[in-house]
C-alpha cells in the first residue's frame, strides 16, 4: 500500500481515537448517582492569591457510594475550600467539621437520570460528528493523492471500515454509561 494512504489512515485513526477520549472525559463529569471524586474535578479554590484545582489543596475521598470527603493538608484552608464547593454550583451542600468537610451526594431524581441520560446522548453525538469529520477529512486527502483509482477506492473503503468500527464503540461506551446512570 501506498505510505501516504498509510498516513492518511494512521491520523484518520487518531482523531478518531481523540473523540473517544474527549467522550470518556466528558462522560466521567455526568455523574451516574454513586459519588466520585471526578465530581469535584471542576472546582477552584482561593490559594495564595491564585486559583488551585482542589485535587491540589486537598485529598478528595470517597468511603462509600454516598458520600465525599475532603481532607484540605492545611486547616486554614477549610472555610475558602467549603465556599469554593458552594461557587462551583454543582448542587451540594458541603458540611465542615472542623477537620475536614464532607458531602452527603444525594440519590438521582427519575427526572435528573432522564436528563443525564439525555446529555450523555448528546456528547456521544458529538463524539460521532468528530469521528465522521475525520472521516471526511480523510476521504478529502485521499481523493487528492496522485495513485490509482483503485488504491484510492480501497483507501476509502479502509477509512468508512474505520468510522464504523469507531461510531459501533461510541455506541457502546454510551449503552455502558447509560446503563450506570439509570441503575438505581
Amino acid at each position: 500500500m501506498d505510505e501516504d494512504i498509510e498516513f492518511i489512515l494512521d491520523s484518520t485513526k487518531e482523531s478518531m481515537e481523540a473523540a473517544i477520549k474527549h467522550l470518556e472525559k466528558a462522560f466521567v463529569n455526568i455523574r451516574a448517582g454513586k459519588a466520585s471524586p471526578a465530581m469535584l474535578g471542576s472546582v477552584m479554590v482561593e490559594y495564595y492569591g491564585s486559583l488551585t484545582p482542589l485535587n491540589q489543596v486537598a485529598n478528595v475521598n470517597t468511603p462509600d457510594g454516598r458520600t465525599i470527603t475532603v481532607q484540605p493538608w492545611e486547616k486554614s484552608m477549610l472555610h475558602e475550600i467549603e465556599r469554593s464547593i458552594m461557587m462551583a454550583n454543582l448542587g451540594f451542600n458541603p458540611m465542615n467539621n472542623g477537620e475536614s468537610i464532607i458531602i452527603n451526594v444525594p440519590p438521582l431524581t427519575e427526572e435528573r437520570r432522564r436528563e443525564l441520560a439525555k446529555q450523555a446522548k448528546a456528547e456521544s453525538e458529538e463524539a460521532k460528528i468528530g469521528v465522521r469529520a475525520a472521516r471526511k477529512d480523510a476521504n478529502t486527502d485521499i481523493k487528492k493523492l496522485d495513485v490509482s483509482e483503485d488504491l484510492k477506492a480501497n483507501a476509502e473503503v479502509d477509512v468508512q471500515e474505520l468510522t464504523d468500527k469507531y461510531v459501533k464503540l461510541i455506541d457502546d461506551i454510551l449503552a455502558v454509561k447509560e446503563k450506570e446512570i439509570m441503575t438505581v
